[in-house]
């Protein structure tokens, strides 16, 4: 599965209707093994039990019956993640994906999937283009949400046998000097053209130390920009072995590009700028279309909220019996985290995730960069000192 398709399923499952029936959202680990999640998912299921509601309990056992069928019998023996959306009822739902990457053991259900857990693997390893280099070959893969999407380039130049025929021993080492030379320089043209039109912007080096280290010191500055990192493999590794060796440290490097929106986000609220903070007006924002990048913090605890369900109004605080929009009866509890991030993926904006930001901390846990300001937002703000202010 690569970074399209993932994008494909989390837009199908936001705008998948709602029912009456129960819908599972089911994430599995099985980093390791495959009984280890048993204990967790098995006590999951029983807290559930206990807390729905009579009418709720024959749709919830047919929707888990086809979770339990799934994972006895389909499971990708490569997999170490699988999320799983079931629903049964009248209008019946499922859904498998299944991840190279580890998920954690977690089981919800709701009216609407949980997403944000497959939005975080989104987020955290997206998509990059990897060099894997040696002496004698090189290969140019595309990666995307652990998984080597696209074969770009593969090489492997002819090598000759004449020494002692009909070459000196130092005509073989300066012409396999210059080989080596000839076969870089075509490395990198061929890099930095994929890089172009591919539309990459973040790039990884692997293989041997010594031809990564010549590869990186020849690298244009505009493929240098894009570098993340330099991963050294010995000769001979598995491509599958190569990609898990570099999947942390493009991790670490999305998670410091994910820190350095959290300060242009605080940069902005201390001017008065093209950003909000708080759950309140962060919501208020994402409903009026106004967010470019929402970015919560991976520690962030959202206060509780409500949904109408008839004219789908959002409200932070204990669910009222009726909506004080439009009167109906139809409101119940929801995540409001859930909430936001499923607005973000509907209107196509930005979601990072951080890890271990006091900017974000010291801020409520969330906010957003804008793409505008509201006529009425740009004049209060004409008249403010440049300031922020934590809301709830």
């Amino acid at each position: 599965m690569d970074l399209e398709q993932l994008g494909l399923h989390v837009r199908n499952l936001i705008t998948l209707s709602e029912t009456a029936s129960p819908l599972i959202s089911c994430y599995v680990n099985f980093e390791a093994s495959r009984a280890s999640y048993r204990d967790a998912l098995d006590a999951r299921i029983k807290e559930i039990r206990r807390a729905l509601p009579p009418d709720q309990r024959h749709d919830f056992e047919q929707a888990l019956g086809r979770v339990e069928a799934f994972l006895a019998s389909e499971i990708n023996p490569e997999a170490n993640g699988v999320a799983l959306f079931s629903r049964g009822g009248g209008s019946p739902f499922f859904l498998a994906l299944q991840f190279r990457l580890p998920l954690p053991n977690l089981m919800l259900v709701d009216s609407v999937p949980h997403i944000y857990e497959l939005v975080l693997l989104k987020d955290t390893y997206h998509r990059y283009i990897m060099l894997i280099s040696t002496d004698t070959h090189a290969r140019i893969v595309e990666v995307s949400v652990g998984n080597v999407t696209k074969e770009l380039w593969t090489k492997q130049p002819e090598l000759r046998k004449r020494v002692g025929r009909e070459w000196t021993s130092e005509h073989y080492q300066n012409h396999r000097r210059g080989r080596t030379q000839k076969f870089i320089k075509e490395k990198i043209e061929i890099l930095d053209r994929l890089v172009a039109k591919e539309e990459h912007t973040h790039l990884i080096l692997a293989g041997n130390p010594r031809t990564v280290t010549r590869v990186r010191a020849r690298l244009p500055k505009r493929l240098q920009d894009k570098l993340v990192d330099v991963v050294p493999v010995p000769n001979g590794a598995l491509t599958e072995d190569v990609v898990t060796a570099t999947l942390s440290a493009f991790a670490e490097h999305e998670q410091m590009e994910s820190m350095e929106t959290a300060g242009l986000l605080l940069d902005e609220l201390r001017t008065a700028g093209l950003a909000v903070s708080g759950t309140e007006a962060t919501l208020e924002a994402l409903a009026r279309r106004q967010v470019d990048v929402l970015v919560l913090s991976e520690s962030y605890t959202a206060p509780a909220g409500w949904k109408c369900h008839s004219c789908k109004a959002v409200g932070i605080g204990a669910a009222p019996i009726g909506c004080p929009q439009c009167g109906e009866q139809t409101v119940g509890g929801i995540s409001l985290m859930e909430e936001m991030v499923r607005l973000a993926e509907r209107f196509g904006c930005t979601v990072e995730i951080v890890r271990d930001s006091d900017v974000l901390f010291d801020i409520g846990g969330v906010g957003c960069l804008l793409r505008y300001l509201l006529p009425e937002q740009r004049m209060v703000r004409l008249q403010e000192k440049p300031a922020w202010s934590v809301q709830a």
